[in-house]
């Protein structure tokens, strides 16, 4: 049995035009090592991180623990489930 939220993502993964925002977004993105610091994820994930975000009404910290706590998270934005691989403070990435 699908629980109510892989359900919600499964069919976003469908309606959502991902490739087309990706491709929008990407020659705005920083370039990676541009700044130094940590490094960058791709566009797609930092997306995918970002609407769950906004779904879920989750706050920058919260979201944070949410990738370390939930795999369908995690799997959703395309993440590794390592914990070094996951970003921090997510939302500051976006908006850079």
């Amino acid at each position: 049995m699908k629980t109510r939220e892989r359900e919600f993502l499964d069919e976003m993964n469908l309606v959502v035009p991902w490739a087309a925002l990706v491709s929008l977004i990407s020659p705005h993105a920083p370039a990676p090592g541009a700044k130094g610091g940590r490094p960058l994820f791709a566009v797609k994930t930092m997306l995918r991180i970002h609407f769950v975000q906004q779904w879920f009404n989750l706050s920058d910290p919260a979201m944070e623990e949410a990738l370390y706590d939930m795999a369908l998270f995690r799997e959703f934005a395309g993440l590794d489930t390592g914990e070094h691989n996951l970003p921090v403070d997510s939302s500051a990435q976006l908006s850079q």
